[in-house]
């Protein structure tokens, strides 16, 4: 029985992840900051779903979490990173709080709960890291600026931790999906406005949609995945012609 741990998993893609997992058989450590919802999804799910409340961007619970993790249940045979957070604004109207807020997570989220197990995973010579992110780590949109400067921390995460494990027999895989139908539209009022025209051209995503992919990838990790295709096409050409793709998406 595979052990999978996922944060971000009382909500959205996460939640439907830890679903997807538990239907496979897999045991899932459950982590979020909200312990009434992971509890919820804990009883929803079964004996096979472990809720363990700890806010991942905090270095001292990410270690009292995984000292507990190890011990009671082993070493996670592979970490779905889910957690992300924060609105879509300009540099003037964020404030220095809130962009050190959106920073946590998805970034020093994914660096603490990676850093804690690591070692332990190197150890073992196996292991998947997954990474969800958006494509404003690749193509921001205007009035994005601490929202897409945490994506684009995220994946050089990716890139560099690769360049790490390579011939180690630990992988680091980096997942970009499109507009995905969660809470996060309703929970960040003013945001749904402020999607660039262009989108209207790729389909919308469910979090099942999603999860489907996450759950393939633990046994099939891929380096880069971007989902629908279509979003592929649209981050491949910013990145050959940044300047046109950045001029497309102001409208």
């Amino acid at each position: 029985m595979k052990l999978v741990l996922v944060t971000g998993a009382s909500s959205g893609v996460g939640a439907a992840t830890a679903r997807g997992l538990v239907k496979k058989g897999t045991q899932v450590i459950l982590i979020a900051r909200s312990a009434g919802r992971l509890n919820a999804l804990a009883d929803e799910l079964g004996a096979l779903a472990i809720p363990l409340p700890c806010d991942a961007a905090d270095p001292q619970e990410v270690d009292a979490l995984a000292k507990r993790v190890r011990a009671d249940f082993g070493v996670p045979d592979a970490i779905i990173h889910c957690a992300g957070a924060g609105q879509w604004k300009t540099v003037q109207d964020t404030d220095p709080a809130e962009a050190v807020m959106m920073m946590q997570a998805p970034y020093f989220a994914a660096f603490n709960i990676t850093h804690a197990f690591l070692s332990s995973m190197l150890s073992r010579g196996s292991g998947v890291i997954i990474n969800v992110n958006s494509p404003a780590c690749i193509v921001p949109w205007p009035s994005s600026v601490g929202y897409a400067a945490a994506r684009a921390a995220l994946r050089g995460f990716h890139q560099a931790l690769s360049q790490d494990l390579s011939g180690t027999g630990v992988q680091s895989c980096h997942v970009i999906f499109g507009k995905i139908s969660s809470d996060y539209f309703d929970n960040n009022p003013g945001v749904a406005e402020k999607i660039p025209t262009i989108s209207k051209t790729i389909p919308t995503m469910t979090p099942d949609d999603c999860a489907i992919i996450l759950v393939k990838l633990v046994d099939k990790p891929r380096r880069a995945s971007i989902h629908p295709w279509i979003l592929g096409v649209h981050c491949g050409f910013g990145m050959l012609f940044p300047r046109i793709a950045s001029w497309l998406l102001r409208f």
